[in-house]
This record gives C-alpha cells, structure tokens and sequence, in this order.
C-alpha cells in the first residue's frame, strides 16, 4: 500500500499578500508586548496588551479558544518551552521569556515568536547592551535559537525539501553551541509547520536531520520556522494545566519564528517588517519586496 502525504495548500501572490497584513499585525503585537515587558509586570498584563494591539488592527488572535487555550499569547518565562498560559506570575530582572503570537486577517493567519531576557529598565535582545552582563550564557541561547531560526529560513531560497530546513537550523545550532563551548538541545517534539487559512497545516517542519526529506518546496509554500533550543537536554514535559511545555532537566530554553512564504522569484518573511532583509543578509539572500509595486 502506497501512503501519500497531506495535501499542501499552496497560495497564490494575491493570498501571500493577504497573509503579509497578518503577518504586520502580529510583528507589531510582539513589538508592543516586548515594549511593556519589565520587572513587575504579569504575563497577564502582556496578554492584554497583546489582546488590544490585534483588537485595534481590525484582527483576531489565532491562539484564543485554539483547542480551548485560554489566552491571545502564549507566555513561557525561564525553564518554559512553549505553550506557557499568561497568567499572575510577575517578571522578574533575569527572567528569560518567550512570547508566541499568532493573528487573523481577512482568514489568513500570520505566527511568529520572539524571546528575550528581562533587564532593570525592560526588555533586553541578546545584542543589546546589558544583556550579556545580565545572563551571558541566556543571551548565548537566546542568539542562537535566533541564529538557526535565520539559517532555516535561508535554506528555503534554494531548498529543493521542506527537509533542508531542519539540515540548516541543526548546523547553526551546533555551529552556535560550539562557539559557546556547549551544546544545545534541539527541541524535537514541536515543530514548525505549514500555514495559510488554518494556523497549523502541512507540512511538518523539522529543526533536526531527517533521513525523510519532506515535500518539495513549490512557490506558494507558507511555513511557519520554530527552532527550540534549551541549555541542557532536548527532552521536555507538559505541566498538569495540559499546555506548558517545560525541559525535563529545568535548563532554560529560547523560542523564535517567522512565517515565510515561498515565491516563484524568492522568499519573503510575512511576519518581519523588514520582510527578513536584516537577517537573511549574512546568507547573502535578498527578500521578495511584497510591499512594494507589484510584478509586471
């Protein structure tokens, strides 16, 4: 018996620019969250920030209700992988959190994740000054999630497999790990995944070597690259409230993503204002500029 993948939805240009305004509305919810993140602010409070930003865009959150999770973001503070329920614990100087956010446009959603760790005065990215003083080995894993993240999404340029993918945020990981004089687990139990007029679709995208390749990348491919990267080991467990995802072992752990889409002329990061110029510009790629006049 032969067994066929799941049928990929593939979109048109018109569609991708569609999920593009998702996309914007999501990078300015994260921007905003992270902006109101600091020392004595509840995951909650950045919930509800999160709620007004896609509120006043004229969108919908895509996590709320999603299989009955109760939130707009998902919040993961320290030993928290994903799927952390915002809730009354308050951040604290040190705390490294992860926020995911997904939006709705029009039907078409946009999903992408950032982390950071928590300074005296807010938010602090792993280039910023400050935080290497804060955690120097937490803005380590925090720039190199980000790091593979990149090299994941720049192997779609030219990937022929969705599997290329996992190749390339594998080696950037280990690539980082031995820059730091460690080794980062790889976070294999969640993955990223396809998107368009659903949040989660075909086809699953690894962050990790695969002897199975994947699908063809065909123009039209919307996938959302979520590498998962913990200081310790790559196991995880969910927590009794059946979302958070924690490490096994209590080791910190950093979460990043992007939705991208696969053109006939490139690709573009729907979720980057940029549209991925900044950090696919060490892999020598240049975006699809969606924003600006259309193709003749």
């Amino acid at each position: 018996m032969f067994r066929s993948r799941p049928r990929i939805e593939l979109k048109s240009r018109d569609e991708i620019l569609r999920m593009r305004r998702a996309g914007l509305v999501v990078a300015d919810t994260l921007a905003q969250v992270r902006a109101a993140a600091r020392p004595g602010t509840s995951t909650a409070e950045l919930d509800r920030v999160a709620a007004d930003a896609i509120a006043a865009a004229g969108a919908s959150p895509s996590f709320l209700g999603y299989h009955g999770f109760p939130a707009t973001i998902c919040t993961s503070v320290n030993d928290e992988v994903v799927h952390g329920i915002p809730g009354p614990r308050v951040l604290a100087v040190g705390d490294l959190v992860s926020v995911d956010c997904g939006a709705i446009v029009d039907g078409w959603h946009g999903d992408s994740a950032i982390s950071f760790q928590v300074g005296p005065d807010g938010a602090l990215g792993p280039d910023e000054a400050g935080a290497v003083e804060l955690d120097a080995d937490d803005a380590a894993l925090v720039r190199a999630t980000r790091s593979a993240m990149w090299a994941g999404i720049a192997a779609l340029a030219s990937a022929r497999r969705v599997g290329e993918v996992g190749d390339a945020v594998e080696m950037a990981a280990e690539t980082a790990g031995d820059l730091a004089g460690t080794s980062y687990g790889i976070v294999e139990e969640y993955t990223g995944h396809g998107i368009g007029t659903a949040m989660h679709q075909p086809p699953e995208v690894l962050n990790f070597r695969a002897t199975d390749r994947g699908p063809r990348v065909r123009p039209g491919l919307c996938l959302a690259v979520e590498p998962m990267l913990t200081r310790g080991s790559e196991v995880t467990r969910v927590l009794g409230d059946d979302w958070t995802v924690v490490t096994g072992d209590g080791s910190r752990a950093a979460h990043w993503e992007h939705t991208v889409a696969v053109l006939e002329d490139g690709i573009a990061v729907l979720t980057a204002p940029d549209l991925g110029r900044a950090g696919l510009a060490p892999f020598e790629v240049v975006p699809v500029d969606l924003d600006g006049p259309a193709p003749v």
